[in-house]
């Protein structure tokens, strides 16, 4: 089976959960009445919201290992 290496560092990770918190926030602002954005827009928030917080939760996304891009290299000085 493959296994996919972690390729999120941590300053990727931080910046991750603070987009996903505030698309989050304002996905479910807007579906609440609070916030008056188009519903279509609520939806590609809390999609948004979920990738982000997934990738930082597991380390590991999906487009960062099509493009090749690796943020947490040891080069960096960065932990896996």
């Amino acid at each position: 089976m493959y296994s996919m290496n972690k390729n999120v560092g941590s300053a990727d990770k931080r910046l991750r959960i603070v987009a996903g918190a505030v698309a989050g926030t304002v996905s479910l602002a807007t579906l609440a009445g609070f916030a008056s954005l188009p519903g279509i827009v609520a939806l590609v928030l809390g999609v948004v919201a979920i990738a982000a917080l997934g990738t930082a939760v597991t380390g590991i996304c999906g487009l960062y290992s099509l493009l090749g891009v690796d943020t947490c290299s040891a080069r960096s000085g960065g932990s896996r």
